[in-house]
């Protein structure tokens, strides 16, 4: 029974560790991005158009952000669940409201770079610089 007991435990703490604070991935706003992308007449992106939900601050993190750089601009001790530090496939958009995490999203980088900086729902325009093979 002890052992059972010890088990349980374990694998809770292990479950617990692995959540990343009820931040939830927005699939939906990858998708709506993506197409926005994918349109080669669309140079930019307005991101408060896209969601439906409270943020007051978000941020773009560029491929090979480090979690210790993520931390800093985020303000706090943040578990990055898409392993953006040794990814280049991807930029990192995290959302926060009254200074906490509330969603990320996953931005593929089709042949694409984007305008890195802070945003807000009145400040929200991601600039897409395209480039060729």
């Amino acid at each position: 029974m002890k052992q059972i007991t010890v088990f349980l435990c374990s694998l809770l703490i292990i479950v617990g560790c692995n959540q990343s604070s009820g931040v939830q991935q927005n699939t939906e706003l990858e998708k709506s991005i993506y197409q926005i992308v994918e349109d080669k007449n669309n140079s930019e992106i307005r991101i408060d158009s896209l969601t439906s939900f409270n943020w007051d601050k978000a941020i773009v993190f560029p491929p090979y952000t480090s979690q210790e750089t993520m931390n800093e601009k985020l303000g706090g001790d943040y578990k990055d669940p898409s392993g953006i530090g040794s990814r280049d496939d991807i930029y990192l958009l995290v959302f926060l409201y009254e200074d906490n995490v509330v969603q990320y999203a996953e931005i593929q980088r089709q042949r694409s770079d984007f305008s890195v900086k802070e945003l807000s729902p009145s400040n929200d325009l991601i600039k897409i610089i395209r480039y060729e093979k």
